[in-house]
C-alpha cells in the first residue's frame, strides 16, 4: 500500500496545477493517468484547435494581402505541415507537463484508477490510499444516438485532429463552441462547411446578440448554418436532417459530431466508495466537495463550468482548502472566449438571461468600427456589451471581434472584486488598442 497526503486522478490543467500547487506546499501528491498528461485540453483540445486556428486566421489574412498593400502573393496550404506544427506544439507542452510533475514531493503512476474503498485506488496490482483525493478525470465526447453514427465518415473532434487531408465538404453536427471553431477553421482552409444545429442560435451559452452576429460573420465567409434542424441519420451520401417537418441531406466526405462531452467516469468504480453521480457528472457542493469526506471532484467530471481554466483554479482552490487557507478564486465569475475568426467571449449575467429574471440592468455597448485599432487592422467587424447592475456593479461583459477575449477579461478581473461602470471606465488604457472599447462613460 502506498500512501500520501493527497491523491489526484487525471492530469489534465486541472490535475497538473494542482498537483504542483499541492507539492509546493508540502503535500506528498500521488499523481494517476491513463493517458498522456496533459487531459483533453492539451492533447486534444484547447491547445491543438487553437494551433490550427492561428494557422486559419494567417490564410484569411493572406486572402485579403491586398488590402495592406501586398499584391501578387502566391501560396499553398501545406496541410501536412500544419498537423505536423500542430504535434510539436503538443509536444513541447506535454514536456512542460512531465517535467512539473516529476517535481519532488509528486509521484506520476501510468495506469487506470479505480475505487475500491472511500480512500483506496487501486492501479494495476498497486494499491495507493490517501486522506484527499481529487478526481480530476475530464470529459470525452458525445455522440448522437442515430442510425449511421459508426459510419467511417463520422469522425468526433479527437479524430478530427487526426486526419491527413483537407475535407472537401464537412457537415459539423451541433453549433456550440467546439463546431463554430471547426467550421472557422476548415472554412478558411478551403472546405465546404455546413453546421446542423437543433437550436433556434448557436452557441447557447452566449449572449444572443453576439452569438447571432458571429454566426451571421462566418455565414458571410461561406459557412452554411442550418438552424432548428434535427439530425435523423447518417448516410453514405451525408447527413439527413428534418426542419420544419422536411427532410434534407446535406453532402458530406466527413461529419463532424460536435454535439458536447460527457462526464468520464467509467472504470473508476465511484459506487464501491459510494460517490454520488447524476446525469451530468459526479456531484459536488460549492466546494467541490463529493458527499463523501476528504473526496473532491473537479472541472469536466462534475458537469459543470466544462472549461480548462475553470478546472485549474476549482484545482487550486481545493488544494487550498486541504491547506486550511482561504484564497480569493471566485469560482462563480469564469470567463470563457470562443475562437473563431472572429472570437468572441462572455463573462457573467446574458442580456437574456437578466430579461427572462426580470433584473434591472443597464446595457452599454462599443463597435469595433470605431475603434482607431481595428480600423488599422482591418478588424471592423465587431462588439462589446457590458451589464451593470441598477447600483452600477458589473455583471457581464460580452464581445465578438479582435480581441474580444481580452476585453472579456479584463471585465471579469473588474467583476471578481464587485467592480463597477465608473471604475471601467476610469481605468487608463494604452492608445490606441481594441480594448479602449471598454471606455463607455467619457
Amino acid at each position: 500500500m502506498h500512501t500520501s497526503d493527497l491523491i489526484i486522478i487525471g492530469s489534465g490543467p486541472g490535475g497538473y496545477r494542482a498537483a504542483g500547487h499541492a507539492a509546493a506546499n508540502g503535500l506528498q501528491t500521488t499523481v494517476i493517468e491513463r493517458g498522456n498528461v496533459g487531459g483533453t485540453c492539451l492533447n486534444c483540445g484547447c491547445i491543438p484547435t487553437k494551433t490550427l486556428c492561428r494557422h486559419a486566421e494567417i490564410i484569411d489574412t493572406l486572402r485579403k494581402a491586398d488590402t495592406f498593400g501586398l499584391t501578387g502573393l502566391n501560396y499553398t496550404i501545406d496541410f501536412a505541415r500544419m498537423m505536423e506544427r500542430k504535434e510539436q506544439v503538443v509536444s513541447q507542452l506535454r514536456q512542460g507537463v512531465e517535467t512539473l510533475l516529476s517535481a519532488p514531493g509528486i509521484t506520476l503512476v501510468k495506469g487506470e484508477a479505480r475505487f475500491t474503498s472511500e480512500h483506496t485506488i487501486a492501479v494495476g496490482d498497486e494499491e495507493y490510499t490517501a486522506p484527499n483525493i481529487i478526481i480530476a478525470t475530464g470529459s470525452r465526447p458525445k455522440m448522437l444516438p442515430i442510425p449511421g453514427i459508426d459510419h467511417p465518415k463520422v469522425a468526433d473532434s479527437t479524430r478530427l485532429l487526426e486526419i491527413d487531408t483537407i475535407p472537401q465538404k464537412l457537415c459539423i453536427v451541433g453549433a456550440g463552441v467546439i463546431g463554430m471553431e471547426f467550421a472557422s477553421i476548415f472554412s478558411s482552409l478551403g472546405s465546404e462547411v455546413t453546421v446542423v444545429e437543433y437550436l433556434k442560435e448557436c452557441l447557447p451559452a452566449l449572449d444572443s446578440d453576439i452569438a447571432k452576429r458571429l454566426r451571421t460573420t462566418i455565414a458571410r465567409r461561406g459557412v452554411t448554418f442550418f438552424m432548428q434542424s434535427a439530425v435523423k441519420e447518417v448516410t453514405d451520401e451525408g447527413v439527413v436532417y428534418e426542419r420544419k417537418g422536411k427532410s434534407a441531406t446535406v453532402a458530406a466526405d466527413l461529419v463532424l459530431m460536435a454535439t458536447g462531452r460527457a462526464a468520464c467516469t467509467d472504470g473508476l468504480d465511484l459506487e464501491t466508495a459510494g460517490i454520488v453521480t447524476d446525469r451530468n457528472g459526479i456531484v459536488v457542493d460549492s466546494e467541490l466537495r463529493t458527499n463523501v469526506e476528504g473526496v473532491y471532484a473537479i472541472g469536466d467530471v462534475t458537469g459543470r463550468t466544462m472549461l480548462a481554466h475553470a478546472a485549474t483554479y476549482q484545482g487550486l482552490h481545493v488544494v487550498n482548502r486541504i491547506l486550511g487557507r482561504d484564497d480569493n478564486i471566485r469560482l462563480d465569475i469564469v470567463p470563457a472566449a470562443i475562437f473563431t475568426h472572429p472570437e468572441a467571449a462572455g463573462v457573467g449575467a446574458t442580456e437574456d438571461a437578466l430579461k427572462q429574471a426580470g433584473t434591472a440592468y443597464t446595457c452599454h455597448k462599443s463597435y469595433h468600427r470605431a475603434n482607431g485599432k481595428a480600423l488599422a487592422m482591418d478588424e471592423t467587424d465587431g462588439l462589446v456589451k457590458v451589464l451593470a447592475d441598477s447600483e452600477g456593479r458589473l455583471i457581464g461583459c460580452h464581445a465578438f471581434g479582435a480581441h474580444a477575449a481580452d476585453m472579456v477579461q479584463e471585465v471579469a478581473t473588474l467583476m471578481s472584486v464587485d467592480g463597477t461602470l465608473g471604475q471601467l471606465g476610469d481605468v487608463i488604457r494604452i492608445h490606441p488598442t481594441v480594448n479602449e472599447l471598454l471606455d463607455l462613460t467619457h
